[in-house]
């Protein structure tokens, strides 16, 4: 029982990271049906951003987190204003072509800076809590409490701004949106920086954990995409859902069965909701 809450608890605090980038990239198909693939680039930049901080300036961990945000938050947004705005009544394909070239040049460009070596991100949160047997690192727990803050703070910016009914009509009808006065421009601006911040979010919490390097947005972007389609397409519960789903049932499977086989899961799940219910877990909708 002890082996299962330790692998429960690492399951939550690894679904917590995959929640959240699965958001910012639901978030941006649900407005603007666009599959951006450089996503798992601004998670990387936000892992390295926050390195950056701590490491050559001195912050702390909360401020790197923070100036990760902003900064990526203007990254994404740029994205957006500088590359897919300039596709606007393209094929998707135009767009998905465009996603991947800004994937690799921002690799590259990480690769030219940093290089190919992996770097360990200090945290000052590297004690360990004791709770009914289970030992659980502090950094893991703020990644938990911490992507929940972000959840619940997306959801009311959603739910009770006038940014978050915009976003959430835009979802709705571009079209509808742009008649009623929306600026259907500046709704997506925005919606490329909250992915950005989200991304930003996630791969700082991430990096005390795991290795920094310039690919690793790679390994996760896949597992977005199918947490999305699981989640359902454009939907933000589906994408938290299907977050932990994915999470808790890589980590029981790698404690189980085999750790090479839990790298299985994301694509055998993906396969048996795409037979089942092909719409994913819940109905399209931010």
């Amino acid at each position: 029982m002890t082996l299962f809450l330790q692998q429960f608890v690492n399951g939550i605090a690894l679904g917590s990271v995959y929640s959240l980038v699965a958001l910012g990239l639901t978030l941006v198909y649900g407005v603007l049906k666009v599959p951006n693939f450089a996503h798992g680039a601004l998670y990387m930049a936000g892992a390295y951003v926050s390195y950056v901080m701590l490491t050559s300036f001195g912050a702390s961990y909360i401020v790197a987190m923070a100036v990760s945000v902003v900064v990526l938050a203007v990254l994404g947004g740029s994205m957006e204003w500088l590359v897919f705005r300039r596709l606007e009544g393209k094929t998707p394909v135009h767009s998905m072509i465009a996603a991947l070239g800004l994937l690799f040049f921002m690799e590259g460009t990480a690769d030219v800076i940093w290089g190919p070596t992996f770097r360990q991100v200090p945290t000052p949160f590297d004690g360990v809590v004791t709770l009914l047997g289970v030992n659980i690192t502090e950094q893991r727990i703020l990644v938990i409490v911490a992507a929940v803050v972000t959840m619940v703070g997306l959801y009311l910016l959603l739910k009770r701004t006038l940014v978050g009914m915009s976003i959430e009509a835009m979802a709705q009808d571009r079209e509808g949106a742009l008649l009623v006065g929306i600026d259907t421009r500046r709704v997506a601006l925005l919606t490329f920086a909250i992915s950005g911040a989200l991304a930003a979010v996630a791969g700082s919490l991430i990096a005390p954990l795991l290795l920094v390097f310039p690919n690793m947005g790679e390994l996760i972007i896949l597992k977005a995409f199918v947490i999305v389609i699981l989640g359902g397409m454009g939907s933000v519960p589906g994408a938290i859902l299907g977050g932990y789903l994915l999470a808790l049932a890589e980590t029981m499977a790698g404690t189980y069965v085999s750790f090479a086989f839990s790298e299985l899961i994301a694509f055998g799940l993906l396969v048996l909701v795409l037979v089942i219910r092909p719409t994913g877990l819940f109905q399209k909708g931010v």
